[in-house]
Formats: C-alpha cells, structure tokens, sequence
C-alpha cells in the first residue's frame, strides 16, 4: 500500500465532477494541477510546487499572498480526503474515487516572503478527524526556510453538491 500511494496523486482520484478545480484540477487546462502524495507511513502528505514569477505580488521577486492560499487550499482538501480515506482503513489505488473535501475555514500565518522560481514544500499532518470534517495543519517551505503555516477545515461533500 505505502509504495504505491506515493505514486498516486491525491487529486488524480477525485470523481469526474470534481476534475476542474483552478488549483489542483487534472482536467482544468488553464489550472495549476497542484499534486498532493501521502508519504510512505501514510501520516503526512505532501504538495511539491515551483511558481514562476508571473505569480509576484507587491514584493518584487516573491509569491502573492493569495497563490499561497490556493496552494494552502488544494493542498489542505486533497490531504483531508486523504487522512478520511486512511482512516477508513482504505488504500489510494488507480481505481480509487476518494471522497471530496471542501474549505470551511482556513487560517494562515505568513511567516517570510515566498521567493519566485524556488521550489515549495507544503507539508500536511492531521489534528482532527470527524465524522464531515477533517482538521489538517499545513506547513509551507522553501529554499530550506518556513515560509508560512496554514490550519484547514474541511468538510466532506456529497457527489451530487
């Protein structure tokens, strides 16, 4: 199980209607199709982005605040669905429609400016499991520096929403 869940991306497995996000969509041809992976214990997932500088802000040379709310947003979803999905005891295959999160809240601490053409790290662990709604604590790196911390909640919805 732990072998292949690093090879499936979190959001390569949400159901059809559920394909088109901005952010993470694989079927969203304009979008940014952000890739989450549960790492080998299952207990983490991680998001690995490079923005390039058509994404600066007000601050030469760095990301805008609301690029890193969208990674913090797809990153934070896809990690939800993913700890309800383990939780439940179930594996991530290629056959696998995972149940779909959406943001209730989302809470970010920006730290230090987000450098344009660095690779960035978003580190995800679970705090809350219940019976809609998954907690997931977020950590965002780059270039060996934390760059900021995110808390999301996110409740599960039906495929028909």
């Amino acid at each position: 199980m732990a072998t292949e869940n690093k090879k499936i991306a979190i959001q390569d497995t949400y159901g059809e209607r559920f394909q088109h996000c901005w952010g993470c969509g694989p079927k969203n041809e304009a979008g940014l199709h952000l890739k989450s992976y549960p790492n080998e214990d299952g207990n983490k997932c991680i998001c690995k982005f490079n923005p390039d500088n058509k994404y600066t802000g007000g601050v030469p040379n760095n990301i805008f605040g609301g690029m890193i709310a969208v990674i913090f947003d797809c990153h934070g979803t896809a990690s939800a669905a993913w700890f309800a999905h383990n939780n439940k005891g179930l594996e991530l295959t290629k056959d696998t429609v995972i149940g779909r999160f959406i943001t209730a809240r989302l809470e970010i601490d920006f730290k230090k400016p987000l450098p344009v053409n660095e690779e960035v790290t978003v580190t995800s662990i679970v705090e809350e499991i219940g019976e809609r709604k998954v907690i997931v604590n977020m950590e965002m790196e780059a270039a060996g520096e934390l760059r900021a911390k995110a808390r999301i909640v996110a409740v599960g919805v039906k495929d028909n929403m």
